[in-house]
């Protein structure tokens, strides 16, 4: 007997243990199906599960869920990626907080062998928390972007030495001097994925730079209005900086070549305050005439558009920060003129002292109080800095060129087509890629530098050491790789590569990738350049890109704001089939998902909808037929069922196919809690108490059948419930037949009927609109009204006293009869083709319906006007998040419904 509910907290554990120890997440091994494969974007070995992964995890656990079912030979490839910033940082607080050396006074080995402990004790917490949200990947495949430290065939560190070598080889990977994101606190460069643009108070300070050998110029004046009202002879130029320390590394100044204003200073120099260097104005378009004073200072070190700016003007960059981003000395400093009293000094204690010297000279136009756009290092939270510093750098255009082609030429598609735009526009403009990190934590760079800096790039030392020759002293890079070099190769290295494997002949190239736009170009992109590269084809077929998970305003969830929402907190209290079908039913393709409590609640109650369903279908001997014979059906409310299941096997079955999984996870919505559970399970209820045995017995068979294919059909969605009703509404038939999740998806064309459907709609939508014009009319509950049909026609007037019993107890009807004219006293509606009576005026207070009707038909004609009117604006239509654009047109197509409705019941009540 099944329980009065379920409980997810006890059945999920049990559930899902239960599936890990038979080995249901393995590939089925049957080399005669096809292989269909999703490997899962590594989550980093320090992360915890966040409402991004609940959702992309979801999706992907839905295709595998659904494809096993179909049959397919199938692999989610699971893992997490070594995180090296990360990771190196969680280690490092350990250390302080545990009263330990820092890394340094450890040394490298030492501190590498603690990161290793550490990961193995403490890391992967969020392999425990996929589990909990059902994801059946082959656990027993489970990689690491690092590898395996005990294994000395180690292939995933095999893979990315070979990756590096080849393309050094290939002069796709050089070493080269180029500005970087730069983190002061950990001394490394980062990835545009680690920097956090923030919005901060900050300062313009206006600074002139007096002209040097005596030159001169006219500059306009302007009023408060911006209208030019007069001239002055000016021997400077302004430029606005945020960073007025960068100017110790000034190389020149930029107007823009079609200023008016500086046409005759170009080729001229100003004497750079503090410093005293000479430095050339120059004319580049960088330099926006309509903006500050359109002149821009230009420091190629310590500014990304600088360094082009200079590139073009032929100028030598100025370092004048070091590693802590402290003012440099000797050489450097040397080199850019910095006065003894700046070097040493602390960036922002050296600005401090900048802007006094400029303000003491008299220098200082002025400081403009504004907000400014900061970069912060999403890990250390501090000011992040454009730094010049030796790197290794892969020739990232030259490889995005049979990246760009494939998308082009359809061998990897975007869903939604439009991210495609975003891939080519990134691709396109790409630049090199910086894969170089100074960390400890990483794989290391396969290089060796002999005492004259000549580096040996090769497959381990002693080749290196050949290469060099016995005499050479070598010394290993200090570097590590970026951990984006590592997952770039995902798709093959984690099936074995560079060996060739079975897995890799079977499982490679995947069949979807599913992630959030957001790494596009940090992943996806490089997935696909190394690929093409090494494995000569496309890793995936399909990248089908998800929406962003808000809060139920619409806004990013952030612990800051106090609306971040923590998944695990939701199963704990709802369960993991009801987020996942919240996630589900919300995944629509270029739709952020606003997500409520209130939302995963309502869909606990749908789980709990289908579990008295299944009470229902136990209480009433509805067992586990298996297979049925469709054309031994009679009963028309049977059939009606079976069409209905047909259908709604069709739309989930699409649904997934083509990645709208909001339209699969509707459709099952629709069926089960409205078609069956509503409609169904009322409609056959007098069949089931009836005296006919042969009708009984064909409806608990049908009702069983029903019930098992929905629970199929929304395994994908929610395996829990699923699962276990399966197995307790026929004790033990996951022993004796196996588990639902290696049941046969159902079949998209098994019955259909449509007498059978028209004449059970016709009886469904009759109750509907009678219940519906009842309710507008203000008809009591509890009140049995009489229904005529008029001028109704044989066939419905059979399908009404065929079904007398069902309309009577579900519309609340005292009778129902038949006549050519429509009695008075009575409303009339048209459902369908029927025209039907209500006899109302001894029930209803007739005056006060008409005034309730039109209060409601004016405040929708007021709610639709209103929403059309900012439909129409321009600005909200291209502003407003297209979910919010959807859900205002979605509002006027249900109001415009429900006022025709309303305007068909108030014309029913004239001349009452």
């Amino acid at each position: 007997m099944l329980d009065q509910r379920f409980d997810p907290a006890e059945a999920e554990p049990r559930l899902y243990k239960a599936w890990e120890d038979q080995g249901c997440f393995k590939p089925s091994g049957d080399t005669s199906a096809q292989a269909y494969s999703i490997v899962i974007p590594p989550p980093n070995v320090t992360g915890v599960l966040h409402m991004g992964h609940a959702l992309n995890n979801t999706l992907q656990d839905v295709l595998i869920r659904f494809e096993r079912m179909r049959g397919k030979n199938v692999l989610w490839q699971p893992g997490t990626d070594h995180a090296g910033i990360a990771t190196q940082m969680v280690v490092e607080r350990k250390l302080a907080q545990d009263g330990n050396q820092d890394r340094r006074s450890m040394g490298r080995d030492a501190f590498v062998d603690r990161v290793w402990e550490w990961k193995e004790e403490s890391g992967g917490a969020i392999v425990g928390q996929l589990k909990r949200l059902g994801a059946s990947c082959d656990w027993s495949k489970e990689a690491f972007t690092m590898g395996d430290r005990n294994d000395p065939d180690n292939s995933m560190m095999r893979a990315v030495t070979k990756v590096f070598v080849e393309l050094y080889k290939k002069g796709l990977i050089y070493r080269d001097k180029r500005l970087v994101n730069w983190d002061p606190h950990f001394q490394t460069a980062i990835s545009d994925l680690e920097v956090d643009q923030r919005e901060v108070p900050g300062h313009y300070w206006h600074l002139r730079y007096p002209l040097a050998d005596g030159v001169t110029y006219m500059h306009p004046v302007k009023d408060e209005d911006g209208n030019v009202v007069d001239q002055e002879m000016r021997d400077y130029i302004v430029v606005a900086t945020s960073r007025p320390e960068t100017m110790l590394g000034d190389t020149g100044v930029a107007v823009h070549p079609e200023d008016p204003r500086y046409a005759g200073l170009i080729g001229k120099f100003v004497e750079l305050p503090i410093v005293g260097r000479r430095i050339p104005i120059i004319a580049d378009e960088y330099a926006d005439p309509d903006k500050g004073s359109g002149a821009v200072k230009i420091t190629p070190a310590h500014d990304f558009n600088d360094f082009e700016v200079g590139k073009r003007a032929g100028h030598t960059p100025l370092n004048i920060l070091n590693a802590t981003a402290h003012i440099v000395d000797g050489g450097e400093a040397d080199e850019a003129g910095i006065p003894a009293e700046y070097r040493g000094l602390e960036r922002f204690e050296a600005r401090k002292k900048v802007v006094e010297a400029f303000e003491a000279a008299e220098l200082l136009q002025e400081i403009e109080n504004l907000k400014i756009e900061q970069p912060f290092g999403d890990r250390s939270n501090v000011v992040i800095e454009p730094w010049m510093t030796d790197q290794w750098y892969v020739d990232a255009k030259t490889m995005a060129e049979p990246a760009i082609a494939a998308v082009k030429d359809g061998k990897t598609k975007f869903i939604p087509e439009n991210w495609e735009k975003t891939y080519f526009n990134w691709m396109e403009n790409i630049q090199p890629w910086c894969v170089s990190r100074q960390l400890w934590w990483g794989h290391r760079i396969p290089a060796w530098y002999d005492e004259d800096g000549n580096a040996y790039v090769a497959l381990s030392e002693a080749e290196a050491q050949a290469e060099a020759g016995p005499d050479k002293k070598l010394v290993q890079d200090e570097d590590v790789l970026d951990t984006w070099f590592s997952s770039a190769l995902w798709p093959f290295s984690t099936q074995g590569w560079p060996d060739k494997t079975p897995d890799l002949d079977t499982f490679f190239p995947t069949a979807t990738l599913v992630t959030a736009f957001d790494i596009i170009f940090f992943w996806v992109a490089r997935m696909m350049m190394m690929s093409l590269e090494f494995m000569g084809e496309v890793p995936f077929k399909d990248v089908y890109i998800h929406a962003l998970v808000l809060d139920e305003k619409g806004q990013k969830m952030s612990k800051s704001k106090g609306n971040a929402m923590d998944p695990l907190e939701l199963i704990d209290e709802y369960g993991a089939d009801a987020l996942r079908f919240t996630m589900g039913r919300m995944a629509g393709q270029g739709r952020n998902i606003r997500l409520s409590k209130q939302a995963v609640e309502g869909n606990r109650n749908f789980a709990t909808k289908l579990w008295n369903a299944a009470r229902f279908a136990e209480m009433n001997e509805c067992g586990a037929p298996g297979e049925i014979d469709f054309g031994k059906i009679e009963s028309p409310v049977n059939r009606w069922i079976l069409s209905e299941l047909t259908q709604c096997a069709a739309d989930v079955t699409k649904g997934i196919e083509d990645y709208k999984f909001n339209e699969a996870a509707g459709a099952l919505y629709k069926f089960i809690w409205n078609t069956l559970c509503d409609w169904y399970l009322e409609l056959i209820k007098p069949l089931l108490a009836g005296m006919d045995d042969a009708a009984k017995q064909e409806t608990r068979m049908v009702c069983g059948y029903v019930l098992d294919e929905s629970l199929k059909l929304l395994h994908p969605f929610m395996p829990f419930v699923t699962e276990e009703l399966w197995d307790r509404r026929a004790e033990g038939r996951a022993a004796d037949k196996g588990f639902l999740m290696h049941q046969s998806w159902p079949s998209i064309e098994v019955f259909t009927d449509e007498a059978a459907s028209n004449e059970i709609n016709w009886v469904i939508d009759m109750i509907t609109e009678l219940r519906s014009l009842r309710n507008d009319l203000g008809v009591p509950a509890g009140t049995k009204l009489p229904l005529t049909l008029v001028n109704a026609g044989a066939e419905i007037e059979n399908r009404a006293m065929t079904h007398e019993d069902v309309l009577k107890r579900l519309a609340r009807l005292e009778d129902i009869s038949m006549t050519d004219t429509t009695p008075d006293g009575a409303v009339t509606a048209v459902i369908g083709e029927t025209m039907s009576a209500l006899s109302v005026a001894d029930i209803v207070d007739i005056d006060e319906a008409r005034k309730r009707l039109d209060k409601e038909l004016a405040q929708l004609d007021k709610d639709i006007t209103s929403t059309e009117k900012k439909l129409s604006n321009e600005k909200f239509v291209s502003r407003a998040p297209a979910e919010i654009v959807e859900e205002n047109r979605e509002r006027i197509v249900d109001w415009t419904a429900r006022r025709e409705k309303l305007k068909v019941a108030r014309k029913g009540l004239e001349g009452l």
